[in-house]
């Protein structure tokens, strides 16, 4: 994921570097359980695949504190780019990734739905109490903590998803990197709210091979998991006033690169990503941001 966050931020020449330094981390790949043996599968064209298992695996797009569609969301950038068996191959690794961590977040859902922009919605979200939350080391614990809280379910249908799909993505973004700049202040906060931004982001880059109806249900589980992140690890309303950081989006590109952080390339980069598409002062802040609080 990061490696192809650097490509997309027009740093090809620090992947060999940061891949040596990030190599004595790698755990090794686990052992075959079970071969899928279904006639045809290996002449399935990527786009349809992801399409089908898209649909599949969205009601548990929280999986693994998202990181099994923020992974499927490079995996998909970077085969649009140029199709080759390697990149093809991450795309099955990131699909199996979020199938084997699949996990669905408490969902009370009612006829019609609701109308409000992200903007609106993110104020009703409901904060679990501190001394109500149930996390136990992992951000994936505090999730399940979620279903001993009934008042959090009807979240996924509080934000209108009718609008233009990428335009939705971009109303989501700019909500989530205004959660993060209001609620990140240390290392776990910062960790956690990182993927309430990038899975939508990475959703983004997933949007353009789905159907329409699909698009829509992936969107409102989008929501849903940002919420989730911010309802177990915020407290404070989103960030109205924001003062842009002095750096440019090229000087913190080579901050986050100096920097070397997995988590703060990512960010950075899908900050500057929505940034281009629509500047917003939250993107360049929140970048900045990240590289403060994580070591």
């Amino acid at each position: 994921m990061a490696v192809e966050a650097l490509c997309a931020m027009g740093r090809p020449d620090a992947v060999m570097p940061w891949l040596e330094r990030y190599r004595a981390g790698m755990l090794p790949r686990p052992a075959v359980s079970e071969c899928i043996t279904a006639d045809g599968w290996r002449a399935a064209p990527w786009r349809a695949v992801l399409r089908r298992w898209s649909a599949r695996l969205a009601p548990g797009l929280c999986a693994s504190a998202a990181h099994g569609v923020i992974r499927v969301g490079h995996a998909a950038r970077s085969l649009d780019e140029l199709e080759s068996p390697l990149r093809r191959h991450e795309l099955a690794d990131a699909l199996g990734c979020w199938a084997a961590n699949y996990q669905e977040l408490p969902t009370a859902t009612r006829d019609g739905g609701c109308s409000l922009r992200p903007r609106d919605a993110i104020a009703t979200v409901p904060i679990v109490p501190p001394e109500l939350r149930q996390f136990s080391g992992t951000i994936v614990s505090a999730l399940v903590g979620l279903n001993d809280f009934p008042p959090f379910a009807p979240v996924i249908d509080r934000v209108d998803v009718s609008g233009e799909p990428a335009a939705v993505v971009g109303a989501m973004s700019d909500v989530f990197a205004r959660i993060f700049l209001s609620n990140a202040h240390d290392f776990l906060s910062a960790i956690v709210l990182v993927h309430s931004l990038t899975s939508v982001v990475a959703l983004g880059h997933i949007l353009p091979v789905l159907d329409d109806a699909t698009a829509r249900t992936a969107l409102r589980y989008a929501w849903q998991t940002g919420c989730a992140l911010y309802a177990t690890f915020g407290s404070l309303p989103l960030a109205a006033e924001i003062e842009p950081p002095r750096e440019d989006a090229a000087a913190l590109a080579d901050m986050a690169v100096a920097h070397g952080d997995d988590h703060v390339i990512k960010l950075t980069e899908a900050c500057l990503h929505r940034h281009a598409l629509s500047s917003s002062p939250a993107y360049l802040a929140a970048a900045r941001l990240v590289m403060r609080l994580l070591p």
